[in-house]
């Protein structure tokens, strides 16, 4: 059983961690406080105006995507934290080959000017 404390104390204490916040504000909240205009679709109150089929600027999608190759790094740098014995030399080139291409395209959205204000 001393094999498993540790895991039964993370079964114990996650679910509380993650669901007491959730529960705290609820004694808190008051229902008296609802109207027409706040349970509209636009909280501001005043009508839509303009088609909502417009096209977006690619910048608008550009800018997500830029953010999520940064994490893609970190996140698949994670296996060189093991020491490294245990990595072998095809799973360092490995990395290091998808370092590399991961680093030419953020040199090339940045020779691109992808992430510059206009």
């Amino acid at each position: 059983m001393s094999e498993c404390a540790p895991i039964c104390i993370y079964l114990v204490i996650s679910p509380l961690v993650s669901l007491i916040p959730l529960g705290v504000p609820f004694p808190f909240a008051s229902n008296s406080s609802t109207y027409p205009e706040k349970l509209s679709a636009y909280e501001c109150g005043s009508d839509p105006s303009g088609d909502a089929r417009s096209c977006f600027d690619i910048r608008f999608y550009l800018v997500p995507i830029l953010f999520i190759i940064p994490d893609l790094e970190v996140t698949f740098s994670f296996p060189w934290a093991v020491p490294p014995n245990k990595i072998d030399l095809f799973g360092s080139w490995s990395m290091m080959a998808f370092l590399l291409i991961l680093t030419i395209g953020s040199l090339y959205e940045w020779k691109r000017g992808a992430s510059d204000r206009e």
